[in-house]
């Protein structure tokens, strides 16, 4: 694909294609983020949670020393749950993991607290086995977005924002906030449009980024019936429809693999007409209807987001 890029609210460019980095098995994420970008991505995804964040630098580094110049590469990482009052110390550490002075894009990976001084450095549990949550009482989402804010000025981060953000959690923050998040990173694949996010979101100058495009592990969406039909018509993989779709709906896309030619051949993206559009989008809107909708990623945080879906 060309490198398609959209400006972000504070005037920066975020590349259309993106390569995902959760769930990669460890030594193979170095290897997928140098071949990514010797064959021209240009945007890598990480974050704390993922655990792999210095894999990713090492494959970030290579590719620098290949002759890729940073400033031509925008990364993306994210702030974990139980750093979310400790925003500079998480910021600090995937820095130093990823090898960089500064990333792109910093954003914060769910809008609740985990503690901070719990048993484990990720995910601490309660006796019970439940997640260790800090009452939002005690410190809220907009708190953490206000130290976010602190951030930007300090040459650290280029843009700041939010993940996994519904409309209830979006309308509690945007009251409070000074700086607008530049981007709400989501799942979006069209057993799951979230189209009232994306609409809200654009009328607000926020970009939407589309994470586990595909459905997350397995790939469900691969099969569904729309999805199929519209690659069989154009010739093309029902991969490269998905990706097309997000693309097609103004929202950056994360497409994850650590196998080459998957690498490679995300990178196909296509032109939907207003018919193959159609296909995809009273598909959601059958599934809306039905209450069949599908969330693949929900962590087991045991708090109502907001999301229709969920609530």
């Amino acid at each position: 694909m060309a490198d398609q890029r959209y400006k972000l609210n504070n005037g920066i460019e975020i590349p259309a294609l993106g390569l995902g980095t959760w769930q990669s098995a460890a030594g193979e994420v170095e290897k997928s983020v140098s071949y990514a970008l010797s064959i021209g991505y240009k945007h890598i995804d990480a974050a704390y949670c993922y655990g792999n964040e210095n894999e990713v630098g090492e494959g970030l580094r290579q590719a620098f020393a290949s002759g890729i110049k940073r400033e031509d590469i925008f990364v993306t990482t994210k702030l974990w749950c139980t750093y979310n009052s400790r925003v500079q110390l998480g910021l600090d550490k995937s820095l130093k993991a990823l090898g960089l002075d500064y990333v792109d894009l910093y954003l914060m990976h769910w809008p609740v607290p985990m503690n901070p001084e719990g048993n484990d450095d990720r995910f601490p549990k309660l006796p019970d086995g439940s997640r260790d949550l800090v009452k939002p009482e005690v410190w809220s989402h907009i708190q953490t977005w206000k130290e976010m804010e602190k951030l930007v000025g300090t040459g650290k981060v280029k843009a700041i924002g939010v993940a996994n953000y519904s409309l209830r959690y979006l309308n509690q923050l945007l009251p409070e906030a000074t700086i607008i998040p530049a981007v709400n990173q989501i799942e979006n694949h069209p057993s799951l449009p979230q189209q009232e996010i994306v609409d809200f979101c654009k009328s607000k100058g926020i970009h939407i980024t589309a994470y586990s495009p595909l459905g997350s592990a397995g790939s469900p969406m691969l099969s569904a019936a729309p999805v199929v039909e519209v690659a069989k018509k154009l010739s093309v993989t029902p991969a490269t429809v998905l990706l097309s779709w997000n693309i097609a709906r103004g929202s950056s896309v994360l497409a994850k693999s650590v196998n080459p030619e998957r690498i490679k051949a995300n990178m196909e993206i296509i032109k939907l007409d207003d018919s193959d559009m159609k296909t995809l989008t009273d598909y959601s809107k059958e599934l809306e209807a039905s209450g069949k909708l599908t969330r693949y990623v929900y962590p087991a945080f045991g708090v109502n987001f907001g999301f229709p879906d969920k609530s």
